[in-house]
């Protein structure tokens, strides 16, 4: 992507995290001005090379001060989510996943920026699936439906985002998980039958799908547009860990089938770029590269593979 012409202002939330770190080196990259949230609590080792060149702003503080600045915040990001994988309390998760974006947009809305990009997820369909995701995708729903009623002067992009993976992920999340168990050789690993299928997207492509819409989103002009972003092709689970244990070479023995479904499990699921590829967006990123990035990068990295 080439870098604006002047010197917008982008508000971050979520910037420490997986996806909002590469938003953030990117954003910063491409010549936008950046301010972000962030907790006392977090961890800044995804963003500690770029530290000095944001304007934080504590998430517990006064939600109004990003928007209060010399310059006036053009596009609000926001990636930050609770997952609830913990079953923490749910008025946090509602707190985090609800009321906090809410009153962002709220804000954004009476300081007139132009658009608010939020960070959904295929899991938010019409019918709430995963039993085990239930809480977090309810709260991604609600909030989706406020945005929907309340879009207008600040224009909406809600990004559906499908099987995000890449460097500086979590090791809990599939991807990561199953390439650190391949390059630990450990002696086996028990799965799913691995029939359902997956739109996997690296995350450099979906940085770029930002960007774009960031640069272009002038070219749509209904006051809450919905896209999905994915390849727009899927392969099956048991097809990723076959290339992930070509690549690693690995010893470990994959124990598929003696992990149930889970309850409602989503069969095939890829994303429909359609929009994203009218406005000249297109994933470059193919699997199989994408899984030598994280491999080169975990082997580089002492301490990632444990």
């Amino acid at each position: 992507m080439s870098s604006v012409n002047s010197p917008q202002k982008v508000l971050l939330t979520g910037a420490t995290g997986f996806l909002g770190s590469h938003l953030l080196h990117a954003l910063l990259k491409a010549g936008y001005e950046v301010v972000a949230f962030s907790r006392k609590m977090s961890d800044l080792w995804r963003v500690r090379d770029v530290i000095d060149q944001v304007q934080w702003f504590d998430v517990a503080g006064d939600l109004a001060s990003p928007f209060k600045g010399a310059s006036r915040v053009n596009h609000v990001i926001h990636t930050a989510t609770n997952y609830d994988r913990r079953s923490e309390n749910r008025t946090y998760l509602v707190e985090t996943n609800v009321l906090f974006p809410l009153r962002l947009f709220e804000l954004a809305t009476y300081y007139n920026t132009d658009t608010f990009f939020n960070t959904d997820t295929f899991f938010n369909t019409d019918t709430i699936l995963y039993e085990y995701l239930n809480a977090y995708a309810l709260s991604k729903k609600q909030f989706c439906e406020w945005l929907k009623l309340l879009a207008g002067s600040t224009r909406v992009f809600n990004i559906k985002l499908e099987h995000m993976y890449g460097t500086k992920d979590d090791s809990s999340k599939f991807v990561n998980y199953v390439i650190e168990h391949c390059l630990n050789n450990v002696s086996e690993l028990n799965l799913t039958a691995g029939e359902q299928k997956r739109d996997f997207i690296y995350v450099a492509d979906v940085v770029d799908a930002y960007l774009c819409l960031l640069q272009k989103n002038d070219q749509i002009s209904q006051a809450y547009t919905s896209l999905e972003l994915g390849t727009g092709n899927s392969i099956t689970i048991k097809q990723l860990v076959e290339q992930i244990a070509g690549l690693t070479q690995t010893k470990t023995r994959f124990r598929f089938g003696t992990l149930p479904y889970r309850k409602n499990e989503i069969m095939d699921s890829k994303a429909d770029i359609s929009i994203l590829k009218q406005l000249g967006w297109q994933p470059k990123i193919s699997i199989q590269q994408g899984l030598i990035e994280i491999i080169a990068d975990k082997k580089t990295h002492e301490g990632w593979c444990k």
